[in-house]
């Protein structure tokens, strides 16, 4: 295994999209955004159209870190390639999208907290990558994927937009909240209490002028009020966060979080009817998630079959290990949705 970049038998376009749904977003984030679009091995000196799996990424996550090494591990670019090199799944257009925001993520939702990145990735980026590249168009023959933020996003933006996306890969994606969530909110009462007069305004106003991450609170606080930026929002841009002084629950405000849990979005007659929709989805997670995201995938597994969706489309495991470490699963994913594809 090489410590450097390695060759790839496909190749990957960087290009660039000036997003017109972005622009003067709340956050002032850019409205030029990256994409990598993966070519299989055979894409340019064919005339095949192929089926495209988009990936996105969890909280934090921008596109180019899709580039990162770690010791003894390849990033994911070359995992996938492996998999088409190898002739190990029919091949696919796999395209790398890039929703970063300046709080560390969108949740893939729409926000007057951040912006339409929901409609960035169905509206804008789906016709741009179908528009360039020989696809072959149409949700049978699109799957999305993602790890932790990303495996949410991978969950709910097939139920709102089963039009879009046939199949789905969902690796430690947020679900069930009330695991996920509830037992940070008195911690971050007491460290807002302690640190910031009880004020999220006065928590961003430190964070975005020191190394972040540097003192204690500072990665559930962010992640918080990102979380609230997407399920939260309101019309005017402010954030309504969901517990009190005490890091007691706000109900109206939970209220509003929970409507977009996956697991509770399968409840519903529009969730469970594009659920039942799908082709093939993959759902996993790690025994020791540290974020209890195993859970969460037992949960939302259970949901989908209520919702009614066969076993012959569904792939569930819990796999040994914690919430990071896991790009090992993602080429397995894609080889199982790449099979799953229609002729």
């Amino acid at each position: 295994m090489l410590p450097w970049k390695a060759d790839l038998a496909g190749r990957i376009d960087e290009r660039t999209i000036e997003s017109t749904v972005l622009r003067d977003n709340p956050l002032g984030d850019p409205h030029e955004r990256p994409i990598w679009v993966y070519l299989p091995p055979g894409y340019d000196t064919s005339d095949r159209r192929y089926p495209v799996v988009y990936t996105i990424q969890g909280f934090t996550g921008h596109v180019m870190m899709w580039a990162n090494r770690a010791p003894w591990r390849q990033p994911y670019p070359e995992l996938a390639d492996g998999v088409f090199a190898r002739g190990e799944a029919p091949p696919a257009i796999v395209v790398y999208v890039d929703c970063w925001t300046r709080l560390g993520g969108s949740q893939y939702v729409d926000s007057h907290g951040h912006g339409a990145y929901h409609t960035y990735l169905c509206e804008e980026v789906v016709p741009w990558v179908d528009s360039r590249y020989r696809t072959i168009p149409g949700r049978d023959h699109r799957a999305i994927a993602g790890k932790s933020s990303g495996g949410y996003g991978a969950m709910i933006t097939p139920m709102l937009r089963p039009d879009v996306f046939g199949s789905l890969a969902t690796h430690a994606g947020d679900a069930l909240f009330e695991t996920l969530y509830l037992p940070t909110f008195p911690l971050m009462a007491r460290v807002l209490r302690d640190s910031y007069d009880g004020s999220f305004d006065r928590f961003l106003a430190d964070f975005f002028t020191r190394p972040p991450l540097s003192r204690e609170g500072d990665e559930e606080l962010i992640i918080t009020y990102a979380n609230a930026a997407s399920y939260s929002a309101n019309p005017d841009g402010t954030v309504d966060i969901p517990f009190d002084d005490t890091g007691a629950l706000i109900p109206r405000v939970w209220e509003r979080w929970l409507a977009l849990d996956p697991v509770r979005m399968a409840g519903t007659e529009s969730g469970a009817a594009a659920l039942r929709s799908l082709n093939a989805m993959w759902i996993d997670a790690g025994t020791a998630d540290e974020y209890y995201l195993d859970l969460g995938a037992v949960a939302f597994r259970r949901a989908v079959a209520a919702a009614g969706l066969p076993d012959d489309r569904v792939y569930f495991e819990l796999f040994e290990g914690k919430h990071g470490g896991i790009e090992y699963r993602y080429p397995l994913a894609l080889a199982w949705l790449c099979e799953r594809f229609p002729s």
